[in-house]
């Protein structure tokens, strides 16, 4: 029997969608706070994204969006909301907003960081091209804006072979990901 048929309530609704992962003591301190979340949402026209790595009340009982870093910014770029939530680190929420200027991108804890992203910064990059002129730059995704706006393109996991393939050149300069770079040099 579906959601729908069995006339849950909205907070019944998310209580057994979340309730294999939070425990029910747990649930009672998290049941209002998402009920409020789930509400404002609605009021102010704003959907929340949630990285993999978030908390199951967040994950599953409020966010509108679950997925890996890219793919949030992916469906952030499709939603008709105005405002995006990211319940993730900072290039997370520096990606969306890339992926949709016109709407406004909240980070809701600023010290989110991620330690890849955090290691090489835009004027890293600058330094590295002057060192290395000519030497096209591969950037993870998963790197801080400035460092994407220096950088000749960016990869994906999932894609880094085929970029620096298609780069047709012998050397480039891969970051800030060292084991990610080194496989790439294996495959090439």
């Amino acid at each position: 029997m579906s959601i729908q048929q069995q006339n849950l309530s909205p907070a019944q609704e998310i209580y057994k969608k979340i309730s294999k992962f939070v425990p029910e003591a747990e649930w009672k301190i998290h049941a209002p706070l998402i009920e409020r979340i789930n509400k404002i949402k609605k009021e102010k026209n704003a959907i929340i994204l949630a990285h993999n790595y978030q908390t199951p009340e967040i994950y599953h009982g409020v966010a509108d969006i679950s997925a890996d870093s890219l793919a949030l910014a992916i469906e952030a770029s499709k939603t008709k909301a105005e405002k995006i939530i990211m319940c993730g680190v900072h290039f997370m929420a520096e990606t969306a907003k890339l992926m949709c200027p016109e709407k406004k991108v909240f980070l809701p804890d600023m010290q989110a960081g991620c330690s890849l992203s955090n290691s090489i910064t835009g004027e890293d990059v600058k330094l590295l091209k002057q060192k290395f002129p000519g030497v096209p730059v591969v950037s993870y995704v998963n790197t801080s804006a400035d460092v994407k706006a220096e950088t000749d393109v960016c990869c994906t996991s999932a894609n880094a072979v085929k970029v620096v393939e298609s780069l047709n050149v012998d050397k480039v300069i891969f970051l800030p990901d060292q084991y990610l770079a080194d496989y790439v040099a294996k495959k090439n």
